[in-house]
């Protein structure tokens, strides 16, 4: 019978991947196969649609980092959520299969945590598929009895994972000097492990008490870090929506390894923290990637009349865009030293200069210039004075820009204005939701300011 016709089918395949029954060798080599197949299609038709490329089975090898195509050229900003979208599925069900798949093999379920590491994740999966299947337990499996009070289990068991938090992030930045997917993806997961797994050793409870105290965990944890000034609270807001559904992972997973059949066992937590420093040794670079945003207006005048209000531009006014009044930087004024090709343009923004020698100068057609130097991208917010975490320095970068001048025939222009960057942060494409918008606003802030120049006269 067809399988999407047999309830009983339909019925193992969600009682697999809920974790209600063991996953034998069998089970996690056909539904590995079909996850990643209908993974790959996704990917091709979404990387077709924004860019044009066709995505190769090679390219995988530097999907842990970045999410995107090698290939470099435009994409449709709706590829980097589309990407991360689609991918956070697929990345929990395959941690997920991972560790049932361990249990049943007679390993304790923290071997998943190896899932996260590039290239030890296709070694691991390949032990898995050879690994015989563990004789079932006879007799049912003992219960697990409370070794303390509901609320010292909760202490202590969150302040494990805010612990986690705060060294990864404090002690990993400074000797790994990288904002890598050892950081966004490894350590949300250990946190929410570490939590998950004491909060269950200590007492039993169930799966929704152990995703309440994750997520306390994990917004506690970005407190912590704000209150030792080691993050402010842009970052820690752009970072949350994906740290707390991988929290959530790891507590799942961490509560299965609390359990009898998990083994239960100190050691083996210990063996999954040690997968946040083998992840920033063995993971890809970032930052090979480079990416445009375009935007543009239109402008009641022809091209000529506009050409010198985008060369050097007046001071702009104060900006009410609640973005840039939270930090973000944001753009002032425009000078240029010289003119043609070789001069130097000055575009000033509020936490610093951009250096921008010009490479291409056709008056009314096209403005080039590259990026030799450029500011920290924002002031972040914090309790403290001039905290100033790496990333604001280096880890978005500018490298250059252009303004082309489109004669619309009727006394229009269309301005149009790219810049194209690079994200040393991963995973590379969810970073770039934020950076695409980010840029597309400073954009907005100064074709509108010529546009409102140009056509007051």
């Amino acid at each position: 019978m067809n399988v999407f016709t047999n309830n009983s089918a339909i019925q193992r395949i969600v009682g697999v991947w809920a974790g209600a029954q063991p996953v034998t060798r069998r089970m996690y080599l056909t539904h590995g196969v079909l996850l990643a197949l209908v993974k790959y299609l996704g990917d091709i038709v979404l990387i077709y649609a924004a860019s044009g490329t066709l995505w190769t089975p090679a390219d995988y090898v530097q999907v842990f980092p970045s999410l995107l195509p090698s290939q470099s050229g435009y994409v449709t900003p709706a590829l980097a959520p589309a990407l991360v979208t689609w991918m956070l599925p697929f990345f929990a069900v395959g941690v997920t299969l991972t560790a049932r798949r361990s249990m049943d093999a007679g390993y304790s379920p923290w071997v998943a945590s190896l899932f996260l590491v590039p290239f030890a994740n296709y070694a691991l999966i390949g032990a898995l598929l050879l690994l015989p299947s563990r004789p079932p337990a006879r007799g049912p499996l003992p219960a697990r009895p409370a070794r303390m009070g509901e609320g010292t289990a909760r202490i202590l068991s969150g302040a494990a994972g805010v612990l986690v938090a705060v060294m990864a992030v404090s002690v990993g930045i400074s000797t790994i000097a990288s904002y890598g997917g050892w950081l966004f993806i490894g350590t949300p997961f250990a946190m929410g492990a570490c939590t998950g797994f004491l909060y269950n050793l200590f007492r039993p409870v169930t799966m929704k008490e152990t995703g309440s105290l994750v997520i306390v965990t994990a917004l506690v944890g970005s407190v912590a870090l704000l209150s030792a000034s080691l993050e402010g609270a842009i970052c820690l807001a752009m970072a949350m929506p994906i740290a707390i559904p991988l929290a959530l992972l790891g507590g799942v997973v961490g509560r299965w390894a609390a359990t009898p059949a998990g083994t239960a066992q100190t050691t083996h937590a210990m063996f999954m923290l040690l997968a946040i420093p083998l992840t920033a040794a063995v993971e890809p670079p970032t930052g090979h990637v480079m990416h445009e945003v375009r935007s543009s207006v239109i402008i009641n005048a022809p091209p000529d009349a506009v050409w010198p209000h985008v060369v050097a531009f007046r001071e702009i006014p104060e900006p009410a865009d609640w973005v840039f009044r939270a930090g973000v930087a944001y753009p002032i004024r425009a000078r240029i030293d010289g003119a043609g090709v070789g001069a130097v343009r000055h575009c000033v923004f509020s936490t610093g200069a951009f250096v921008e020698p010009i490479t291409h100068w056709e008056p009314g057609r096209r403005l080039s210039f590259d990026v030799i130097e450029s500011p920290a991208t924002m002031t972040e917010l914090s309790p403290y004075r001039d905290v100033s975490p790496p990333h604001l320095h280096g880890y978005l970068r500018s490298k250059r820009g252009e303004f082309r001048f489109v004669d619309l025939g009727d006394g229009r222009t269309r301005l149009e204005g790219s810049t194209w960057y690079e994200i040393d942060m991963a995973p590379e494409a969810y970073w770039q939701m934020f950076s695409d918008a980010l840029i597309h606003r400073i954009h907005r802030r100064v074709l509108d300011h010529i546009k409102e120049e140009v056509e007051r006269g």
